[in-house]
């Protein structure tokens, strides 16, 4: 019986560990940095990677989740809209062959307050919809696991247009000019 404590502490503990891991989140995102050739393909590289993967979840989650790929679809073209909005919005420094850059506060706050309401909504919408069982729908749809996936979708086409813009921006910066 006290190694089932375990695995519940550690799950506690994870939880608790949101709020702290958000505000984290937001105060790297809002921070000058330096754009790094080697970084900004990783992140284009693994953000490409996961909106596929993401888009083929949500093609299997459609069996039993209704909507589940028409709001993925939708979330993931507001977040590249979002990302290009992001690149004008940002604050760009460009000096002898190396480009520094400072999102927007505003955006980053958006889009950490995304995450951060998708999370409370989908902890409070889970357990009334687990109190509640209703016969009508599964309780996958009723959770609203489709929204949930959509805010998903939102963050990482962010993430992949805006990368994708830092990247175009420092290999134009860095690329040797042709006269």
């Amino acid at each position: 019986m006290p190694l089932l404590i375990v695995p519940v502490l550690v799950v506690l503990a994870l939880v608790a560990l949101i709020p702290l891991s958000l505000v984290q989140r937001y105060r790297m995102g809002t921070s000058r940095q330096r754009a790094r050739g080697w970084l900004t393909a990783i992140n284009v590289v693994g953000f490409g990677i996961s909106v596929v993967l993401f888009l083929v979840s949500a093609v299997v989650s459609s069996f039993w989740v209704p909507d589940a790929l028409r709001y993925t679809a939708a979330g993931l073209i507001a977040g590249f809209a979002l990302g290009v909005i992001g690149l004008g919005l940002t604050r760009w420094e460009p000096g002898a062959g190396v480009l520094y850059y400072t999102p927007n506060r505003w955006l980053v706050l958006g889009i950490t307050l995304v995450v951060t309401t998708r999370i409370a909504y989908g902890f409070w919408r889970g357990w009334n919809t687990w109190q509640a069982a209703s016969g009508d729908a599964s309780w996958l749809a009723s959770a609203g696991i489709a929204g949930s996936m959509a805010a998903g979708a939102v963050v990482l086409g962010y993430y992949f247009a805006f990368w994708a813009g830092v990247r175009r921006r420092l290999k134009r910066l860095t690329a040797p000019s042709r006269r």
